[in-house]
């Protein structure tokens, strides 16, 4: 809980709704070598969507998770099912042209379908709700870029309408409004999937990393236990894919988001999804709770791994959503994260130029709900043969788009390139281990080496290299989450230094500090 200022309570927990009030998995992990049509890596909304279309479309499929499916970046979402992406019909409109916009409405919405369609079929009572979703400005100067989002995500075949009343707690200078959207229990509706693909003969193994990719005919990928999957097609769903032969880091700039959640009284939801990029991104939903009451999210805050601590970050939302929605107490916190593509439009398909059985599905850019559905149907018809027309879109081998994205891309270069040779010209974090409080982490020089040391609250410390095992870049601490973060590309790491989120595969090496 928190108290109205914002500040965390003793005994805060950092654990999503999704994840609160849904049943834990146990899917064995793999323990000997197995055979496959399909391998696919990741069990987040990417990775079993497409898992579940391959297999109802014929073939034998392996799911490889790291950790347990649907609790990573799937199960810490906001959990908006919706084809208006902030400000981005415009933008395609202009550098992709009309059909390039339509394409891109046509696969977003199909996907918003795909999952009511899906839900219906299994039977599954996952919360879900239509409605219309909208992107918001305070700021009248804003009204204009609205207009302009409003009359292409129209001409891209959305039912889409400049707005200037909505149903917020305070007055906007305009919206967007789509109709027809949705919003749901992701991890209720994917533990379901998971299910019904297992029904069919699917695979899930959990606990099981995959560390390694030989691409041949057939493909092998490999797994930190030793365990082999040899299959003809491989999907690396992994968020941040795992593998680093197609240089997509490259491409691909991470950021995280807070969120914070508070039951309010069901009178006071403002009626729709709503999103906003002022004031440090801004997105308000609610869902159902409990008699009379709706669970009003917020998410906002954006930073980049490793560049901020989250505390400061949840005690400006939480500040934000009380002066809005004065009267509430904070139930449920928890922070998430995504992957912006240096040209807008996420990366799916054929893994790298050279690739003929390998895929990929990367850089949602915070709507990874509809654009990991998307991936399934788009990567399913891939490897069936029988791909969809806005398939070119999306494919991650597009050169058309270098020369549009290179001022994206040579910026997130500079960026990555100032972490990994400006954070070494620092001597030190700290000047010794003495210096670390309690439930707190710095970067200590020890005999010639930079150690992540991090003391816990009873004064024991825990030391392990401070060099990222992706690429080399110092981590950082992130004391309200207790992480090791790496602010080049987002890998994440316990203070054990084992992984807790890709692109790493291998854990920190632990240091003797004493």
């Amino acid at each position: 809980m928190t108290d109205n200022d914002g500040a965390s309570g003793p005994d805060e927990s950092y654990e999503s709704y999704w994840i609160a009030t849904t049943p834990g998995t146990s899917y064995p992990p793999l323990a000997e070598d197995a055979e496959a049509d399909v391998t696919v890596i990741g069990g987040g909304i990417a990775g079993l969507s497409t898992a579940w279309e391959l297999v109802r479309a014929g073939r034998r499929v392996v799911v490889l998770e790291a950790d347990r499916i649907a609790a990573g970046v799937t199960g810490c979402t906001t959990a908006k099912l919706s084809s208006l992406h902030t400000l981005i019909y415009d933008r395609l409109r202009r550098t992709r042209g009309a059909e390039g916009a339509r394409r891109y409405a046509e696969s977003q919405q199909a996907a918003v379908e795909r999952v009511v369609e899906i839900a219906d079929l299994l039977g599954v009572d996952c919360d879900l709700e239509r409605g219309p979703a909208f992107t918001y400005v305070r700021d009248p100067a804003g009204a204009g870029q609205l207009r302009a989002e409003a009359e292409a995500a129209r001409e891209a075949g959305l039912p889409a309408s400049f707005v200037t009343a909505t149903g917020l707690p305070f007055p906007v200078a305009g919206a967007v409004r789509v109709e027809e959207q949705a919003q749901f229990h992701p991890r209720r509706y994917l533990l379901a999937l998971a299910e019904d693909f297992r029904s069919r003969g699917g695979v899930i193994h959990e606990r099981t990393r995959a560390t390694g990719l030989h691409e041949g005919s057939p493909c092998r990928v490999t797994t930190e236990s030793g365990a082999t999957v040899t299959s003809r097609d491989v999907v690396v769903a992994t968020h941040y894919p795992v593998f680093d032969r197609a240089l997509l880091f490259t491409r691909l700039s991470p950021r995280r988001e807070v969120v914070v959640a508070a039951p309010v009284d069901a009178g006071r939801d403002p009626g729709g999804m709503y999103i906003t990029e002022e004031e440090g991104k801004r997105s308000v939903r609610t869902a159902p709770y409990d008699d009379g009451r709706r669970l009003l999210i917020v998410t906002g805050e954006t930073f980049k791994p490793g560049t901020a601590d989250a505390g400061e970050k949840f005690a400006r939302l939480t500040a934000w959503m009380h002066r809005h929605f004065p009267g509430t107490e904070v139930a449920y916190r928890w922070a998430t994260q995504d992957n912006d593509s240096t040209d807008t439009v996420p990366l799916i398909g054929p893994f790298h130029p050279a690739a003929r059985h390998t895929y990929v599905a990367t850089g949602f850019g915070g709507w990874g709900l509809s654009g990991g559905v998307a991936a399934g149907r788009l990567l399913t018809g891939l490897i069936t043969g029988d791909p969809p027309p806005w398939a070119g879109l999306y494919d991650p081998r597009r050169l058309w788009s270098a020369v549009r994205e290179a001022p994206a891309f040579l910026k997130h270069q500079a960026e990555v390139g100032r972490h990994f040779i400006g954070d070494r010209l620092r001597t030190t974090h700290a000047d010794s281990v003495a210096e670390i409080a309690p439930g707190s982490g710095a970067i200590v020089r020890v005999r010639g080496r930079r150690c992540a040391v991090h003391r816990d609250e009873d004064g024991t410390t825990l030391a392990v290299s401070a060099r990222c095992t992706h690429l080399g870049c110092l981590v950082a601490f992130n004391a309200t989450e207790k992480a090791w973060e790496c602010p080049c590309h987002g890998s994440r790491f316990a203070p054990d230094g084992s992984v807790l989120q890709g692109p790493a595969t291998e854990p920190l090496e632990r240091r003797e500090v004493e």
